[in-house]
Formats: C-alpha cells, sequence, structure tokens
C-alpha cells in the first residue's frame, strides 16, 4: 500500500510541475538505411507552444511513461540537440525520463533503439556489428538537424550525447575513443567477472579481423560538443592515448553502490582518471545502483518481470535505504544540464 500511495504521489507531483511549464512535443519514426539495410527507429522529445492536450509516452505495465504531445509544432528558436544511447538489450523508452525533463529545459532530444542490441531487436548479426552504434547517433542527427519544421532548429555547436551503460561507450566511441578488441580481450583475462566481459563475448563482435578492424577504427563525428556517460560499460577497452587526446568536455557519472560485476572503481572511476582532467567532471552517486539511470518502476512490477524473466526484477531496485528513484534521477538530470549550460570549446 505505502509502494502504491508513494507513485499516486509521484504521479500527482509530476502532473502539477507539467501544469506550470510548457509542454513538450513528441515525434516517432523510422531512418531507413539503402547501404547497411539497418533501419532505425527514431523517437524526438522538443520545445512546442502547443496548448493541446499531452498524453502518457512509453506508459506501460512495469515502468512510469512521461506526458508529451505527439506531433506537435515545434517552437521558434535554436535549441541544443541531447542524443541519448541506451544499453544493451535496452531500448529509448530506458530514459524517457531524462528526455522529458531534457526537452521541458529547452533541448530537443533524439533517441534511438540500436539494432541488435535492444529489448526489441536481439538479432546476432547485428549486434555483432559494435562499430555501428556510434553511426546511428549519426543518423539521428542528421535527420533532426535536416528538419527544423518537426523538430525545432539546432543550435549550432550545441549537440551532446549522453549514453547509459554500453551506451556510454558509444557517446565515448563518437565523441573520439578509439578502442582496441586486443586490449580488451586481454583485461578480460585478469578481471573475468565484469558484466562487460561477459556481453561482448556473447555478441561476438570481434570474431574475425575485419570486425576487429572495423571496431578499432574512428567512429567519431565532429558535430558532438560534449557528452555524459551513465554507469558506463566496456571503457576498459579504450586506449589511453585516446581518452588522454578526448577533444569534448565530458562529465562521467557512476553508480556508487558496491557491484561485483560493473564496480565503479574498474569502470567509470577509471575512464575518469584517464580523460583529459580539466575537461571531465566525476561524480559517482552513492546510492544509485546500475539500473537507477533507468525509468521508474509500477509497483507491482518486480513481480512482473521475475514472471516472465526470473531474476532480472533486480532493474526496479535501488540502493540499500536509497531515496526514491525519481530523486536519484533528480540528481543526475540537475547534473547534467548544469554541465550542458556550461561554454563548451569549439573542436579542431
Amino acid at each position: 500500500m505505502k509502494k502504491a500511495l508513494g507513485a499516486l504521489l509521484l504521479v500527482c507531483l509530476s502532473t502539477s510541475v507539467l501544469a506550470d511549464e510548457n509542454l513538450v512535443g513528441f515525434r516517432a519514426s523510422t531512418l531507413a538505411d539503402a547501404h547497411t539495410d539497418r533501419p532505425l527507429e527514431m523517437v524526438v522529445w522538443y520545445p512546442t507552444p502547443t496548448t493541446s492536450p499531452p498524453q502518457l509516452i512509453s506508459d506501460n505495465p512495469v515502468f512510469f511513461g512521461a506526458l508529451a504531445v505527439q506531433d506537435a509544432p515545434p517552437a521558434t528558436g535554436e535549441h541544443p540537440l541531447v542524443v541519448l544511447s541506451h544499453g544493451v538489450w535496452g531500448n529509448w523508452g530506458n530514459q524517457v525520463w531524462l528526455a522529458s525533463a531534457l526537452a521541458h529545459k529547452g533541448y530537443i532530444v533524439a533517441a534511438v533503439n540500436h539494432p541488435g542490441t535492444t529489448s526489441k531487436d536481439r538479432s546476432p548479426e547485428a549486434a555483432a556489428q559494435l562499430w555501428l552504434r556510434p553511426a546511428d547517433l549519426s543518423r539521428a542527427i542528421d535527420a533532426v538537424t535536416a528538419q527544423p519544421e518537426k523538430f525545432g532548429m539546432v543550435a549550432q555547436r550545441r549537440i551532446a550525447v549522453v549514453g547509459h551503460s554500453l551506451g556510454g561507450w558509444t557517446a565515448l566511441e563518437i565523441a573520439g575513443a578509439r578502442f582496441d578488441p586486443d586490449l580488451f580481450t586481454q583485461d578480460c583475462g585478469a578481471h573475468p567477472t565484469l558484466a562487460p566481459c561477459a556481453v561482448y563475448e556473447k555478441i561476438n563482435t570481434a570474431s574475425s579481423p575485419a570486425s576487429k578492424t572495423r571496431l578499432a577504427a574512428d567512429l567519431s563525428d565532429k558535430r558532438v560538443s560534449a557528452i555524459v556517460s551513465l554507469d558506463i560499460g566496456l571503457s576498459r577497452g579504450m586506449t589511453d592515448e585516446s581518452l588522454a587526446a578526448l577533444p569534448v568536455p565530458t562529465l562521467v557519472i557512476a553508480a556508487g553502490v558496491p557491484s561485483e560485476d560493473l564496480p565503479a572503481r574498474l569502470e567509470s572511476a577509471n575512464l575518469a582518471k584517464r580523460l583529459p582532467q580539466a575537461s571531465t567532471r566525476y561524480v559517482e552517486i552513492s546510492d544509485a545502483t546500475h539500473f537507477s539511470f533507468m525509468s521508474i518502476c509500477k509497483p507491482g512490477a518486480v513481480a512482473l518481470i521475475e514472471e516472465s524473466s526470473p531474476g532480472d526484477g533486480m532493474i526496479c531496485r535501488d540502493g540499500d535505504g536509497a531515496r526514491p528513484r525519481y530523486v536519484i534521477q533528480q540528481q543526475t538530470i540537475t547534473l547534467i544540464t548544469e554541465f550542458l549550460a556550461q561554454p563548451l570549446a569549439t573542436r579542431q
């Protein structure tokens, strides 16, 4: 009963806050790709002057969604763009809480489902093409910047990428980090219990010399001017040289609850130490787990998840004695918006 009342209070608080703010628009589309046969599901949240009634987006029996007006006209003026990248086996709905919050603060926010590594598409062939994840984000940037009549005008040199878990790896790659498959394989030999090692082995992304070469290539997009990683995975395969020379400001946020398969000291903290200190900020949220950066679970969600996928109910749990997930997420939103509001260096 207490959980149900807490959830109801959360919805009421969200509704009252939105009542005092401008609404946000929402559009969903599929980006065709004749070259790689990799159609891409993309959604975009954006500021709008509309007064039409909103509806819940990405709301389901497990997760709370967020309010938006579908296909609303965009607001005038220029707006910074943020592109979101989900974690392995996730989807664009996992960070709907962040997308909605940023759109209410004046950002255009695009998110994609990465083929092969999303809950909606686990094709082994697509999953193995890990090097196409940064290209997915570039395609989203292309689509949004080319259609200001749908999403609004993107401000010059104000494009950021935020990624959770494997999405954090994707954000680093599109910013200019370089991955060394041999280095990562060697590191997994020393740290075999790390979850990214198991994921990497399962998707078999470096199964041939050609795929290793593609994975180690420069996957950057020079339009990206800042990045944020949320409890990153797979960063231990990135080279020291490329991280030390990363040309954009970086915010690294880590889950501080102790974890055997994704400890902050071996992933996020280790990454932050190898990045340029002058342009990097590291924050560890002590009561956050890896899943605190996913949407808020509804009452009864754990039972529903466990019924269909035993053991996965953990995605609804935060640290013992932790603050409610929405409080952790409000802290995360504040960290990200303050970081993105700072003047960004122009890439060479």
